[in-house]
């Protein structure tokens, strides 16, 4: 996502970009990860110090009402936001972590497809979020092949 792209969507929609929204539009689109609006305050504020957090708060509220901007909310208790116009993928978020690994499987989308059909319905969207913790990292100790008893 590009700065124009977001200004050029918010312009399409007949929003107002102040300075200050266009920083906020600038931080997002240098975004390659899902910042929440606390991340996205510090960024804006590296571009434009003056910019305060409820300015942060009142425009992605506002760009995401227009479609410019997704909210994701991964069980942290963080709204997290990205562009809305990016090509289709799923999310497995590490619990442990909080990483957010986006990934896109053929064979999801088509069980998701199937299930849709199968119940009566033609998918026309969905959201996908799995939650995990990383597996543990094989051991060489000889009593952890023993099986639990």
């Amino acid at each position: 996502m590009t700065e124009s792209d977001i200004l050029a969507r918010c312009e399409a929609r007949g929003l107002r970009m102040t300075e200050q929204r266009r920083v906020v539009a600038r931080a997002l689109s240098q975004a390659t990860d899902h910042p929440d609006a606390e991340e996205l305050h510090r960024r804006a504020a590296e571009i434009d110090p003056n910019i305060s957090m409820a300015t942060v708060y009142r425009t992605v509220r506002l760009f995401e009402e227009n479609g410019i901007i997704e909210r994701h909310e991964f069980r942290d208790g963080r709204a997290r936001y990205e562009d809305a116009e990016r090509d289709h993928h799923d999310h497995l978020i590490d619990l442990r972590s909080g990483e957010v690994i986006e990934f896109v499987d053929a064979e999801i989308e088509r069980l998701q497809k199937e299930v849709a059909k199968r119940l009566g319905y033609r998918l026309v969207d969905h959201r996908l979020e799995l939650y995990a913790v990383k597996l543990e990292e094989p051991t060489t100790d000889a009593a952890a092949d023993e099986p639990d008893k």
